[in-house]
């Protein structure tokens, strides 16, 4: 019941995303944050390797995830 309830709010607040923000910039923001927090809920919960390289790159795509956001603001 739980999974349901997240990937409902998480559709929820992609449509209401996509009424201030076009839609290509609202589903890249959407897919990049649910992709960098199934890296790091990998990290954290299932003993993924915390490699200096798999954090500096998560920090760039939530840079990215920032950017176009801000930019589409």
């Amino acid at each position: 019941v739980a999974v349901f309830a997240i990937g409902f709010l998480s559709l929820y607040l992609l449509n209401r995303a996509i009424a201030g923000i076009p839609l290509g910039t609202a589903y890249a923001v959407w897919t990049g944050i649910g992709a960098a927090g199934t890296a790091l809920a990998g990290i954290a919960f299932y003993g993924a390797p915390a490699t200096a390289v798999r954090v500096a790159l998560l920090m760039g795509l939530v840079a990215c995830i920032a950017g176009l956001k801000l930019h589409s603001a």
